[in-house]
């Protein structure tokens, strides 16, 4: 990279990438707000992809206010999580992101923010209540918050 590129890429806002689980987080027991979720991955820099990973049984309301509030929803047959990994590990091995924002209360999502930090990637997650939240995740990530505890 020649000196004009360095410089530009050191003064350039950090790239965020937002990943929900979306069968973890939309239950019951949770309110989540996904313009909130948006509005704290803003807080670590540019939103450069938002994704809500759903599964097959996902409401046409659900997928609907995903896309309305600008996530690019991805929708499978198979395991969210495997899927929503798989694409948040391309991401940052591929240099695409600076920050990358974890949506969920799963463990399995341990790895990715390993992997993450060690690539020189900051790392956050986000918890969608007390009820159910990883501390394996919460411990993992350079910056942990839980909806309804957390004031911007």
């Amino acid at each position: 990279m020649d000196l004009l590129g360095s410089l530009v890429d050191r003064n350039r806002e950090p790239r965020v990438g937002l990943y929900v689980d979306g069968p973890n987080v939309f239950r019951d027991e949770f309110d989540v707000d996904l313009d909130e979720l948006r509005s704290i991955a803003g807080e670590e820099g540019a939103v450069a992809a938002a994704r809500l990973y759903l599964d097959e049984h996902a409401t046409p309301a659900l997928i609907q206010a995903g896309e309305a509030r600008g996530f690019e929803v991805v929708t499978t047959s198979g395991d969210v999580d495997v899927r929503l990994a798989v694409d948040a590990t391309a991401a940052i091995v591929d240099g695409e992101i600076d920050v990358v924002v974890i949506v969920s209360r799963d463990t399995d999502f341990k790895p990715v923010l390993e992997l993450a930090a060690g690539e020189g990637v900051r790392t956050v997650a986000i918890a969608p209540g007390a009820h159910g939240r990883s501390d394996a995740l919460q411990n993992t990530a350079q910056r942990a918050l839980t909806l309804g505890e957390y004031e911007h």
